[in-house]
């Protein structure tokens, strides 16, 4: 509806033009909105307030000439000037009910559009070290990041997922280091357990199965455990095998895939660290102080120089994050959105500088990254810290198998990133309007069984009778109803555009909560056919719209509750 007023208004300015009421060198930026009071109209548009200097002409006295000049159309039934030079469009029953018929037109695909051009995009996420089960935290991210991916592909780009595996470096040895005490007997609270090592039940697992010989299958990978516990590097590739596999099977629990997993490794295995080190040296960025190699960050905007390679020879995270994200330019990724926890907020300045020390021709800003803030879970009250596997968090399995995936997924998603999240476990199993999730799901099987008592009835629904009859949707809570339906499409795109499907969840709880108001207040199967065959078809309609966005969250749309 907005691309059709926009082309409206544009040709109402043509004609204005042509008269001679207003200058041909007008450059138009036309911006229509909902309106926040349904008293003021549907959508609104601020154009004669900013084409009012350019154009020497009063804002209300221009948006009346723009209004007087729109073409003769079938969409708007009236407009209206409003505070200093507002246009408020009301829209027609018919442009308003038009909805219902495109919602049952284009199904699955209602909502979709080609804004990305299948052009190429890589969405990083999750991304934990195979040191230990996965966390709320990175519960957060695979759905943040996931849900990101769906919208992306939804509005036409070429989505590649990724997992990048920080399987080099200290952490991981500490988990070799863990696993060997294990295997030797040994228990954290012993004095001989390694000072930094991991305390989780999961560490016996790994040790167990490690003396057994037990076989690893993981991306491709097979590892067998050797059962000697005096061979380090044999038992540090079967526990970072383990920990992978065990991620994989948690994030698959989630419903979360990915299309590549990347291994930090290979960066060393394939000379990519050392070639990105000779590039910055190359580019005359790079310079030595007390034993270490240094890039000159603050040329790009850092508070401050950064090391890249220590004393002892070892490169500091930073260098292997800036080999990685050059490849991930290689590959020909033009968009980049990396979702991470808030703990990396640091190395996005350092990241991105490091990236244009490198003079292969990347854009300032680039990557895109979506930062998420910490997860805080509550029962009854209290905070629940522990996990008997994991030792010192709650894992995601752990609030998988208490409250679904669905509940799981949806409140995790359902909150801006940026924002503190308290996961509330008795609120995510409660079965009622305060639980968000439940109660969008709620709406969508009430749709289905609108359908089962259609049949248990008698009746037969024919939608071309159905679109033939919407005039006779007339009632408040219709009107509202098929108001919110229309956003959809908006909604989506505008998600997709600023990584923000927390937007989703939050259209699909107003959505449901339209539905439930009308579906509360009116009797939906009446004796009156026509009347009965269009309220079912508003039935469907916000029944399908609610699958979609559900799907792009990753939730279910279950037909009985």
């Amino acid at each position: 509806m907005k691309e059709e007023l926009t082309r409206l208004i544009h040709q109402a300015l043509d004609a204005l033009v042509a008269q001679g009421i207003l200058p041909d060198d007008l450059a138009p930026q036309i911006q229509i909105d909902h309106t926040r009071d349904n008293s003021h109209g549907d959508l609104a548009s601020n154009i004669a307030l900013s084409l009012a200097k350019s154009a020497k002409r009063n804002p209300r006295e221009l948006a009346t000439l723009i209004s007087d000049a729109l073409p003769a159309n079938s969409l708007v039934s009236r407009t209206e000037i409003a505070g200093p030079g507002f246009i408020n469009f009301f829209l027609s029953d018919d442009s308003n009910q038009a909805v219902i018929r495109t919602i049952l037109e284009q199904g699955t695909s209602f909502g979709t559009c080609d804004e990305g051009h299948g052009r190429k995009v890589q969405v990083e996420f999750v991304s934990a070290n195979p040191t230990g089960p996965l966390h709320v935290g990175h519960g957060r991210g695979a759905a943040v990041g996931d849900s990101i991916c769906r919208l992306l592909a939804a509005t036409g780009w070429d989505v590649s997922s990724e997992f990048y595996y920080n399987d080099a470096g200290v952490q991981i040895r500490n988990l070799a280091l863990s696993v060997q005490a294990r295997c030797a007997g040994v228990a954290p609270n012993d004095p001989q357990w390694p000072q930094d090592g991991y305390r989780g039940e999961y560490i016996a697992e790994v040790a167990q199965a490690f003396l057994l010989a037990a076989s690893i299958d993981v991306q491709g990978q097979h590892v067998i455990g050797s059962a000697d516990r005096n061979n380090l590097d044999d038992i540090q590739a079967f526990a970072v095998a383990y920990l992978r596999r065990e991620q994989d099977l948690d994030l698959k629990a989630f419903a979360v895939h990915f299309d590549v997993y990347f291994l930090e490794s290979s960066l060393y295995d394939s000379g990519a660290v050392e070639r990105t080190v000779e590039r910055l040296i190359e580019t005359g960025h790079c310079y030595e102080r007390d034993d270490a190699l240094w890039l000159r960050t603050t040329d790009f905007g850092d508070d401050k120089d950064r090391v890249m390679r220590k004393r002892d020879g070892g490169y500091t995270y930073f260098l292997p994050d800036v080999a990685y994200h050059l490849n991930k330019w290689q590959r020909g990724f033009g968009r980049v959105i990396n979702e991470q926890g808030a703990d990396h907020h640091s190395t996005v300045t350092r990241v991105r500088a490091g990236l244009q020390a490198l003079d292969q021709g990347i854009p300032q800003g680039w990557p895109d990254y979506v930062l998420h803030q910490m997860v805080t879970v509550m029962r009854e009250g209290e905070e629940v810290k522990l996990s008997k596997r994991a030792g010192s968090y709650v894992t995601l399995r752990d609030l998988v198998e208490e409250v679904g995936r669905d509940a799981t997924r949806y409140f995790l998603v359902a909150r801006a990133p940026n924002s503190q999240l308290t996961f509330d476990i008795d609120l995510a199993l409660s079965q009622s309007n305060d639980n968000p999730v439940y109660y969008i799901q709620y709406a969508h099987a009430r749709t289905c069984s609108v359908m089962r008592k259609l049949v248990e009835q008698g009746w037969e629904w024919q939608m071309e009778n159905a679109l033939q009859h919407l005039g006779q949707l007339q009632e408040e809570h219709e009107k509202n109803l098929l108001r919110r339906l229309d956003r959809y499409p908006e909604v989506l795109a505008t998600a997709a555009l600023n990584n923000e499907p927390h937007t989703v969840a939050t259209y699909l709880r107003e959505l449901a909560g339209e539905f439930h108001a009308w579906y509360n207040g009116h009797k939906m199967l009446v004796e009156d056919r026509n009347l009965r065959d269009a309220r079912v078809a508003l039935s469907q309609a916000t029944g399908q719209v609610i699958a979609n966005g559900l799907g792009l969250l990753g939730v279910s749309a279950p037909e009985v509750m």
